[in-house]
């Protein structure tokens, strides 16, 4: 019988999962699509904002955005792009920070 290898799980802790890493990386695969013209639009222009806000309390009245926030706060916007230009790494990467961080 072989033994499995445990899943990490966030309701116990989050150790092994790197929530802000993933993050990043899920922004990286987004900017590739919003930040084409014939991708984008006003809503996506408005989140490169909040998105180029990261880390930076001051622009954000003193609130502190990461990446991780806004996956969860926009995941399903998020998704909804994904699907339509059918990027199956972004969504399996969206996938695995839903179920690991959110």
């Amino acid at each position: 019988m072989e033994a499995k290898t445990a899943k990490p799980d966030r309701y116990v802790s989050f150790a092994g999962i790197n929530g802000d890493e993933n993050s990043r990386v899920l922004m990286e695969m987004l900017r590739r699509h919003i930040d084409d013209p014939e991708k984008t639009n006003a809503f996506w222009e408005k989140f490169k904002e909040k998105l180029n806000s990261v880390g930076e309390p001051d622009k954000t009245c003193g609130r502190c955005l990461d990446e991780l926030f806004l996956v969860h706060s926009y995941i399903n916007n998020i998704r909804e792009l994904f699907e339509t230009y059918d990027d199956r790494d972004a969504l399996e990467l969206l996938e695995q920070i839903e179920e690991e961080s959110c």
